[in-house]
């Protein structure tokens, strides 16, 4: 293997080039080989416990805790976490719901009920860059606004899925077209490896 060159196992993929990645790049291609490993490793127990089944043989035992590492968690005995508090909540929307009481009636105040919700949906952006022709006769553009690479959010999105929850390429596209974003598996890998996002 030649020096800065990484060989795909796969035939027929081109081989990458390590020296011209960026280090952002790099830690991508990192990251999603750490994960191919840990799923090729899964796959291996798998594949050897249906040996195992096949040939008759007694599965691998599962191994229970032992128990000692509860004797080293801080706090009293029985003691339970606590979830979020409403303090703990930032309010990002109020709506203000009126009561259909008779004439007459005094107001006194109000009484809070906090939901705690996820929205998950596409929100697309179009960034519409301003273009001026200056004196000299060359053209100017405005700049992308600090922080604007690609489909970050996005991306983030798919890098959490794909490394954190173990999802698959394909279920990953499949996720995100039912939620209704327009993307391809392609998009979807380049995602994954491109620090420039699906473009």
């Amino acid at each position: 293997m030649a020096r800065g060159s990484l060989f795909p196992i796969c035939s027929g993929v081109k081989p990458l080039d390590l020296d011209t990645l960026s280090r952002t790049e790099l830690i991508a291609l990192v990251e999603a080989q750490g994960a191919e490993l840990l799923a090729l490793k899964a796959l291996v127990e798998q594949l050897r416990a249906e040996i195992a089944r096949l040939k008759g043989t007694p599965p691998r035992p599962t191994l229970k805790p032992s128990g000692m590492e509860q004797a080293t968690k801080a706090g009293p005995s029985g003691a339970r976490r606590r979830g979020p508090t409403k303090s703990k909540l930032v309010i990002d929307e109020d709506r203000v719901l009126e009561a259909a009481a008779p004439a007459g009636a005094r107001f006194k105040g109000y009484e809070d009920f906090v939901v705690q919700d996820l929205i998950v949906r596409p929100h697309v952006v179009r960034f519409r860059r301003e273009r001026r022709v200056l004196a000299d006769g060359r053209t100017m553009t405005a700049p992308l606004p600090a922080g604007i690479d690609g489909h970050f959010g996005l991306k983030r999105f798919v890098v959490a899925l794909y490394h954190q929850g173990q999802t698959t390429v394909a279920r990953l596209t499949t996720l995100l077209r039912d939620i209704g974003v327009h993307i391809s598996k392609r998009q979807v890998l380049r995602l994954l490896h491109d620090p420039g996002g699906a473009r």
